[in-house]
């Protein structure tokens, strides 16, 4: 192993694709709560979103899993899926679209780098909406490494900042 990294520092995950067991309500979901737009659709059995313009985000499909169900707890498989929002007000605007909608949450924390919501979409996927600290505001320990925390995010003044 060599202390030079391998990948380069401007590496990103560019998207997830995820199987669903029935398109349309997952479009009700990461399209019609989350906002997401459609770029590409592939008859009733794929759908391509994104945020932007980019071309696609989220890869939504049905063929392999059309009428199916989750995974069963304690399978392997994708944990959650992370939705990088660019600053707090856009992020609390994500909040007011999902409590508005009556969708439920699994968690808000407060990570020192970060500020997150949990849910599940329709499938039962974990998915993560969150925004990042600037890394000059990271928690950090007296050597310098970060020093993560999970706390409480105080999800009534993320709505009163919303975008």
């Amino acid at each position: 192993m060599t202390d030079k990294p391998l990948l380069p520092p401007e590496t990103r995950i560019g998207h997830v694709h995820l199987k669903v067991a029935d398109l349309d309500r997952a479009l009700a979901f990461y399209q019609g709560i989350l906002g997401f737009e459609i770029t590409q659709r592939y008859g009733a059995q794929a759908v391509f979103l994104s945020a932007g313009g980019y071309h696609h985000h989220i890869g939504l499909n049905t063929w392999e899993s059309k009428g199916g169900q989750p995974p069963a707890p304690g399978t392997t498989g994708l944990y959650h899926t992370a939705i990088l929002f660019p600053d707090r007000p856009s992020l609390g605007g994500a909040l007011k679209r999902i409590l508005d909608a009556g969708w439920p949450l699994e968690g808000a924390s407060d990570h020192g780098v970060s500020e997150a919501i949990y849910l599940r979409d329709p499938d039962g996927n974990g998915v993560e909406l969150y925004r990042d600290r600037p890394p000059a505001d990271w928690p950090r320990d007296a050597e310098g490494n970060l020093k993560m925390v999970t706390g409480r995010l105080d999800l009534n003044k993320l709505l009163s900042e919303a975008a």
